[in-house]
């Protein structure tokens, strides 16, 4: 018997592309003397005081389930970590959940906060997960196109022309992936404004938080006046610890929405990974100075790109957040997608196309400068190269 599958996937499925972030990955993960500058990995280890805590944990044999929360002392340490970056105060036992991955804490969130046929505002370009998270929610993503001329950051006034009866969550990506825009506080008040005004929820994605350039610290959303009892901040430790595979992630907001996150986290996941979580306390306690130090070579990278990307008539605004450039080739007459392939088969070059992030991308690359300064030297060398031949 020939089973016609399409007919029995869920359509809800089916419908969803594929991440566009993946395609030249994988490409490139086949084809030999590859450059690839198209995922958000960190290329600096795990450090190794936690590396060396999660060892100890196994050798103790620390290896059985955790709480559904995650650990106390855990939740206790995120609850000091939000205080003393953001001035935020959660309680730990009933305010924070621990997560695999910032990922889930989305789902969790939008699953928890999203009805059926209600609006969710999500500026783009983003994540790719935002819209296909609030899809399978029921919800109805409406999307508001972020500019460059704007550096890429959600204006008032944008905001304001897509809020309809209907609208229940806007959620706010920044510092942003894949454009590296930055929210400061004079670009979040008047946002809290209309917020307020409008009675809506805020999922505030903050993992990129610590990777904030400039002399203006990264200022949460639930920071602001009014803010606390309506935002749900999403973090993590991937980005600012260098620990992607440890798949570490949290949530913290009111408790009311972290028992509903919670419940659905009992049940889709249970617990997230023991040993994650005792390298994670130990990331909390011990690694401002690795923050410290990765965060200064990845602003030096991102001067080098920046001025080389300009330099070969690629525009490209400077970037305050995460480790992402989105420059622009729209004078090449080639389709995001065109450049990027060409790119990956002419030169060996991988990068993303910036319509992976939203229609609005068009027209824009991400390029990621998580690498090395000589990754990146030679990268820069083959894109010039390749310009000059197309």
């Amino acid at each position: 018997m020939v089973i016609d599958y399409s007919k029995v996937l869920g359509r809800h499925v089916q419908n969803i592309k594929p991440s566009g972030i993946r395609k030249f990955f994988d490409i490139a993960s086949e084809m030999e003397d590859v450059i690839s500058l198209s995922v958000g990995e960190p290329d600096f280890l795990t450090p190794w005081h936690i590396r060396q805590e999660a060892i100890t944990s196994l050798e103790k044999g620390r290896t059985h389930y955790s709480p559904n929360r995650g650990f106390t002392e855990l939740r206790q340490e995120i609850a000091n970590y939000l205080n003393r970056k953001c001035a935020l105060t959660y309680v730990p036992t009933e305010e924070i959940l621990v997560t695999v991955g910032g990922s889930e804490a989305i789902d969790l969130c939008v699953r928890s906060l999203v009805n059926p046929g209600d609006e969710v505002l999500i500026p783009e370009p983003s994540f790719v997960c935002y819209v296909p998270i609030t899809e399978m929610a029921g919800g109805v993503p409406v999307v508001i196109e972020t500019k460059a001329e704007n550096q890429f950051k959600l204006m008032a006034d944008q905001l304001e022309e897509k809020i309809t009866d209907k609208t229940k969550l806007l959620i706010l990506p920044f510092p942003n992936n894949p454009t590296g825009a930055v929210m400061r506080r004079a670009d979040l008040e008047p946002i809290a404004k209309l917020v307020e005004k409008h009675n809506l929820f805020v999922l505030s994605d903050e993992i990129y938080s610590e990777l904030t350039y400039g002399k203006e610290a990264h200022v949460s959303f639930a920071s602001l006046p009014g803010m606390w009892e309506r935002t749900i901040v999403i973090n993590g430790f991937s980005k600012s610890y260098s620990m992607t595979g440890w798949r570490m992630g949290y949530a913290a907001g009111p408790k009311e929405i972290i028992g509903c996150m919670t419940k659905l986290h009992q049940f889709a996941i249970m617990s997230a990974p023991t040993t994650s979580q005792y390298a994670a306390i130990e990331a909390l306690r011990n690694g401002d100075d690795d923050i410290a130090y990765m965060k200064t070579q990845y602003d030096m990278r991102r001067r080098l790109i920046v001025d080389g990307l300009n330099d070969m008539g690629l525009t490209c605004f400077e970037p305050e957040g995460a480790f992402y450039v989105f420059p622009s080739i729209q004078s090449t007459g080639l389709s995001s997608m065109e450049f990027s392939e060409k790119l990956i088969y002419a030169k060996q070059v991988a990068v993303v196309p910036g319509d992976a992030f939203g229609e609005c991308g068009e027209g824009f690359l991400r390029i990621s400068y998580s690498y090395s300064i000589k990754h990146i030297t030679e990268a820069l060398d083959r894109i010039r190269a390749f310009l000059k031949e197309i």
